[in-house]
């Protein structure tokens, strides 16, 4: 698959919350680093991460901007309550192995209070 195919697929089972079928995207050796949040290694706890994350917030993503470059896609996006972000994702063998996310944790936070 090319990179911007994982994304919509990554789109899609985040929008439903399927911690699983995200998990399914990465693979086994790999890296999440949230710039506000930090990193998270492997995949089994990345799942872990997406399930908490999932059970705690309200989150959805749209799409403003999918674009690829060899073996990497870079998704723009924000939520319906107006923050923003952008993510990195370096693809091998149609899996994600290293994903880095810039967002603003101060507004997600003001946001997932209201």
């Amino acid at each position: 698959m090319r990179p911007k195919e994982v994304l919509q697929q990554w789109v899609e089972l985040f929008n439903q919350y399927d911690f699983e079928g995200l998990a399914e995207l990465y693979a086994e050796e790999c890296t999440n680093h949230q710039t506000p949040n930090g990193i998270v290694s492997g995949k089994e706890n990345i799942k872990q991460m997406f399930k908490q994350e999932f059970e705690q917030f309200e989150m959805v993503c749209i799409v403003e901007n999918i674009f690829e470059d060899g073996n990497v896609g870079m998704l723009e996006w924000k939520d319906p309550k107006g923050l923003r972000g952008c993510g990195f994702f370096w693809i091998e063998n149609d899996k994600i192995i290293y994903q880095r996310g810039y967002w603003d944790k101060l507004s997600f936070i003001n946001q997932q209070a209201k």
